[in-house]
């Protein structure tokens, strides 16, 4: 098994490419040991010592570092993810849903269809994008002209998070939705 890794925008954040379908619905993410406890694979990250998050995708996993280097600590999580794959053990223990969700939607029904256009936005220009540095972003909620966005995975905490909500997403939103004024992380 190859295991390939990408560096994300993201310095504490590394990406691992397994070659293979990681989740094929949904993300997880996992900001803490005990939030890790229902995946067998997220154990095994955590259990590497300076690991503090862990991220699955399509066919990524992306993990976060508190400190030390990624030369010294790359070779543990390549093998806990290896070690993972084959052995054939699942994603999650007991049936575990595949999507976590980010709490309740709110808008006001009135901004349904502006609300219908930023989804479908996020859906078809910005996840894509945003996958591709390891990371995930999702609808939280519309309200009095600003859009609500979950940033998971290496987006999360990322030094250049500001610049992608405020120079990509809110000008992406802005020119095809005159209603949204700004965008704001949650």
């Amino acid at each position: 098994m190859f295991i390939q890794t990408e560096a994300t925008p993201n310095p504490a954040t590394l990406k691992f490419l397994p070659g293979r379908v990681v989740m094929p619905e949904g993300t997880f993410e996992a900001k803490t040991p005990e939030q890790g406890e229902v995946s067998p694979l997220a154990q095994r990250l955590f259990a590497v010592p300076g690991v503090t998050g862990v991220f699955f995708g399509y066919d990524f996993v992306t993990v976060t570092k508190a400190d030390g280097e990624w030369q010294h600590l790359k070779p543990a999580i390549l093998g806990a993810i290896m070690e993972h794959f084959m052995t054939g053990a699942p994603l999650f223990a007991n049936g575990y849903g595949a999507t976590q969700e980010d709490g309740e939607e709110f808008f006001d029904d009135a901004d349904a269809a502006t609300v219908e256009t930023i989804k479908e936005l996020l859906e078809t220009r910005i996840r894509p994008a945003v996958a591709g540095d390891g990371g995930d972003i999702t609808f939280r909620g519309f309200k009095d002209g600003t859009v609500y966005l979950v940033m998971k995975g290496a987006c999360s905490g990322c030094p250049s998070s500001t610049a992608t909500l405020r120079h990509g997403i809110q000008n992406l939103l802005r020119h095809f939705l005159p209603d949204v004024r700004e965008v704001q992380a949650v």
